[in-house]
């Protein structure tokens, strides 16, 4: 079973906030893969256009054939406001609830968002990641910094930089199609990543991880 490995109480402005971000920043480990990875979770949040309610999604998929294996679906209500860089107040308190009510544990998480491609380098993937103890990556559908395009064919890459620092890259997996992009949450280096990121692409241009919770938050009732 998950759990969360140090708790801690969830601001309620902005300062208090970012001054978290900052002292759980260097917990976060950039090495290092797990020995074996069968499971990857993917998680989403759906926020209803009609009320102010938010669905956490969760799905576990099994690499073999991205079976989906799991999955857990929580409904609630956004505890912070709408701030660029602090998304993880509103979404890592429901998506915590959801992966404790998985049945079976992931090897990895794959936030759809960021991780070290954060103006604090502590983008929501880093934020459950240290929390849970889990290998994580994000996997963003816009940038987050500035990069070069890659070329056109799948598993063309380039850097993502922030800074003058390299936090991901931007990946293309499919020919022809826009690129995504990866960067490390936490226990993963950045090329297992984006392995991990085309395993996860057999088809479309979003891992399999991202579209199934995107879809079991939508439909959720």
């Amino acid at each position: 079973m998950i759990t969360v490995r140090d708790p801690h109480p969830w601001p309620a402005t902005e300062t208090e906030a970012e001054a978290l971000q900052r002292r759980l920043r260097p917990r976060v480990r950039f090495d290092g893969v797990p020995e074996e990875v069968r499971y990857a979770a993917g998680l989403d949040v759906d926020y209803r256009e009609d009320s102010d309610e938010l669905v956490a999604a969760v799905t576990v998929l099994d690499l073999a054939d991205l079976s989906v294996v799991d999955s857990a679906v929580v409904r609630d209500r956004p505890r912070f406001p709408y701030v660029p860089g602090l998304f993880a107040f509103r979404e890592a308190p429901p998506l915590l609830d959801a992966l404790q009510r998985l049945t079976i544990d992931p090897d990895v998480l794959v936030c759809d968002g960021q991780g070290l491609a954060h103006p604090r380098r502590f983008g929501l993937a880093c934020h459950l990641g240290v929390l849970t103890d889990l290998p994580s990556i994000g996997v963003g559908k816009t940038p987050m910094g500035h990069y070069d395009p890659p070329g056109q064919n799948r598993g063309d890459w380039t850097p993502l930089h922030m800074d003058d620092d390299e936090v991901g890259r931007a990946l293309r997996t499919r020919t022809g199609v826009k690129p995504v992009f990866v960067s490390v949450g936490h226990r993963y280096t950045l090329q297992a990543a984006c392995d991990l990121v085309l395993t996860l692409t057999p088809t479309y241009r979003l891992p399999e991880t991202t579209r199934t919770a995107d879809h079991l938050g939508r439909q959720a009732e």
